[in-house]
């Protein structure tokens, strides 16, 4: 069993939005940072945000504006990647990660891992 678990990727034209979701497994225990990374063909993995449970968010420039991170209000475990105005180069694999300190921005480190879930933006 994945010890974290993505879902809501998909097809979408330029111009439109996805909401991502991550459940974490119940064999993880203390998250404090919640975050969501990608990695699209060819380029290393990178940062988009991240959200501690303190309610501190963090961004990178390019999801600024365009998207938000979320932790479910009601469940500890999961947590949300909501995408607006999605463009062609936000194509990537999209990986929940989780930790229960802060996770690296560059190079990429958490404690925990999804196995992703695709995102394509069509033009």
């Amino acid at each position: 069993q994945a010890l974290l678990t993505e879902s809501g990727g998909g097809l979408v034209q330029s111009g439109g939005s996805l909401s991502l979701s991550c459940t974490a497994s119940a064999r993880i225990v203390n998250i404090y940072t919640m975050a969501w990374f990608r990695q699209a063909p060819g380029k290393d993995r990178e940062f988009v945000g991240s959200v501690s449970r303190n309610g501190r968010s963090v961004y990178a420039d390019f999801a600024k504006g365009r998207f938000t991170l979320s932790r479910d209000n009601t469940r500890s475990d999961m947590w949300y990647l909501q995408m607006n105005n999605l463009r062609p180069e936000d194509t990537a694999d999209y990986y929940c990660a989780a930790d229960p300190g802060d996770v690296r921005r560059n190079p990429p480190q958490a404690a925990y891992w999804g196995s992703g879930t695709q995102v394509t933006v069509s033009s």
